[in-house]
């Protein structure tokens, strides 16, 4: 019988956080949920990063998964951006470990190597693969595509110890 691993991908934004969760059973994968946590950007910067580090920590309540991974941050050309960027993903990359997941890194190139075959894809390409790779997702928002690509990579790279851990 072959275990089922539960992963959690995370898209971060300090407007929109995507997430995305899978199943592993073997070298299967299927789509378990998605979505987009939206944070109001008329609140103080610690309330709106306190408000996606509750909603990560919900999702991981109710999903129960056994592993995550999370989309490094970009260092552009607006180093204003990167920070805020930076300080949103902390705040979920924070929640995930204090619910007791490890978290997997990965470069925005890497996770499109995972899902598409080219570190170079566009985020119409990601896109399409996540839908082609699960069907039963149906339609998605973008930041949500991202966060299914992440849980898709996540998968990928797994070592295979961690999957006699899980069940």
């Amino acid at each position: 019988m072959t275990e089922t691993i539960r992963i959690l991908g995370i898209d971060p934004g300090l407007r929109h956080t995507g997430w995305g969760i899978v199943d592993k059973a073997g070298s299967r994968l299927s789509h378990v949920g998605h979505g987009v946590i939206n944070v109001d950007p008329e609140l103080a910067m610690a309330d709106r990063l306190a408000g996606i580090f509750h909603a990560v920590s919900a999702i991981v309540k109710e999903y129960a998964p056994h592993y995550s991974g999370c989309e490094e941050t970009i260092v552009n050309a607006n180093p204003r951006s990167a920070l805020k960027l930076g300080q949103a993903r902390g705040a979920a990359m924070t929640a995930l470990s204090y619910c007791g997941l490890e978290v997997a890194e990965f470069a925005p190139r890497a996770i499109k190597l995972a899902v598409v075959g080219t570190g170079k894809a566009d985020k119409d390409q990601v896109g399409f693969m996540v839908a082609r790779l699960l069907p039963r997702a149906g339609k998605m928002r973008e930041d949500a595509a991202d966060a299914l690509a992440c849980a898709i990579c996540t998968a990928h790279h797994m070592p295979s110890s961690k999957l006699r851990g899980a069940a």
